[in-house]
């Protein structure tokens, strides 16, 4: 049967037309029983939407006139949203909650509390799917990651069982509240992240260290890492320093940490270093692991005294030839103190190369610490040559220079 409507060109459609078929639409949406009424409703929609983006509907004349299109597009949106929210629910519903339950069960980290609940949980879960379907789906296992396999196992079966979403949905409802009932249990059950850091700590033994008669009158942590530091015991000492935030607790964990410079700490150590921080930056210097070297060579002429000092000193002490031309590059600073700590890293890295740009310091600079410094360098690189470009300055017009130079030729 034709309407005359139809033969009425795209471009020219009226908007109380389309507003008439979302009325419709409306309608046969708030009726609509099974699955098949709502995907004609959806046809319906998508028909409505195909027409407006053919059509050329009039502009408001004025701000305060509302736009035909837009108005119809929010209600086309409206309609949708409601469309979706009456469909299902379906089994792959289920199956979906189901899967993402395994996948917490299995990747949370539970407490000692936390994990039987967790398992109690999935296995009440299988209990319930079950009786809901008629068939054996059990839950029945002594830790977290054989649940989370049998939970996957439900999901496929249930994903499976061939549900239809009006015929069957009252079982699916069922399965449902059964599902969310697991994520609930799940969400209840106590994981580790829950816990206060000293509890974490507590957990670990952390703090089993103390007794009465090492237990100081301040804070049980500090007075822990304080016990830990004297057995030279790193693992429960970088425990807390992952663990508290407090920038008093990190500053007495460093302080631990510089006076037994473990191999161990060194990622730790590295990773505060790399945000220009002084006292991670002399601990690399006394763990004296040279993978510190590219990092620190970045500090080394950017304008902070402090922290150029300390970087050089740091690399003297990892003593890596590497790091030879970076330092020897700094003799030239314009600050005194950063040309003196630069020749004294050239000695203790001890490399020949630093040789002649300390024998230009001696002869050239005009700070006689400095050329103090280059003295004691070549003394502690102590080969011949090194030796007798020292001892050339016996009768320096600087004392400091005329004892390092003494010690260079054996006076």
């Amino acid at each position: 049967m034709s309407n005359e409507d139809d033969d009425e060109p795209a471009g020219e459609l009226d908007p109380a037309d389309l507003e008439t078929r979302l009325d419709d639409a409306g309608d046969a949406l708030e009726a609509a029983e099974t699955e098949a009424d709502l995907d004609d409703v959806e046809s319906t929609l998508d028909s409505i939407e195909s027409d407006l983006e053919a059509a050329d509907l009039p502009e408001p004349e004025d701000d305060d006139e509302e736009d035909p299109t837009e108005a119809i597009e929010s209600r086309l949106s409206d309609l949708r949203d409601d469309l979706e929210s009456q469909r299902g629910p379906y089994a792959e519903d289920v199956s979906d909650i189901v899967d993402e339950a395994a996948a917490t069960l299995r990747d949370t980290r539970w407490t000692e509390d936390g994990e039987p609940d967790a398992i109690d949980a999935a296995e009440a879960f299988g209990e319930a799917a079950s009786d809901i379907l008629d068939r054996g789906i059990s839950v029945e296992t002594n830790d977290e990651h054989g649940a989370a396999d049998s939970l996957e196992a439900a999901a496929e079966t249930i994903a499976n069982a061939g549900l239809d979403a009006d015929e069957d949905a009252e079982t699916i409802a069922e399965l449902l509240e059964a599902a969310e009932q697991l994520e609930a249990n799940l969400d209840a059950a106590e994981e580790w992240d829950d816990l206060t850091v000293r509890e974490q700590l507590d957990a670990q033994g952390f703090y089993d260290v103390l007794n009465p008669k090492n237990r100081k009158d301040y804070p049980a942590e500090w007075n822990a890492v304080k016990v830990y530091e004297q057995m030279r015991d790193v693992q429960p000492i970088l425990k807390a320093l992952d663990r508290f935030e407090s920038d008093f607790m990190e500053e007495n964990i460093l302080d631990a940490l510089e006076h037994i410079a473990p191999e161990e700490a060194f990622d730790a150590v590295h990773q505060r270093a790399q945000r220009r921080a002084v006292q991670p930056i002399r601990i690399l210097g006394r763990i004296g692991d040279d993978r510190a070297c590219e990092t620190l060579h970045d500090f080394l002429g950017g304008g902070d005294v402090k922290l150029e000092k300390t970087s050089l000193r740091a690399l003297g002490a990892i003593g890596s030839e590497e790091s030879t031309q970076h330092v020897a590059n700094r003799l030239v600073a314009d600050d005194p103190e950063i040309r003196s700590v630069a020749a004294r890293s050239l000695g203790l890295i001890g490399d020949t190369r630093a040789i002649e740009p300390l024998e230009q310091v001696l002869e050239t600079d005009d700070a006689d610490e400095v050329r103090a410094s280059a003295a004691w360098a070549l003394n502690q690189i102590g080969t011949e040559r090194a030796l007798d470009a020292a001892a050339q300055y016996a009768d320096d017009r600087s004392y400091i220079v005329q004892v390092e130079a003494e010690k260079a030729a054996g006076v």
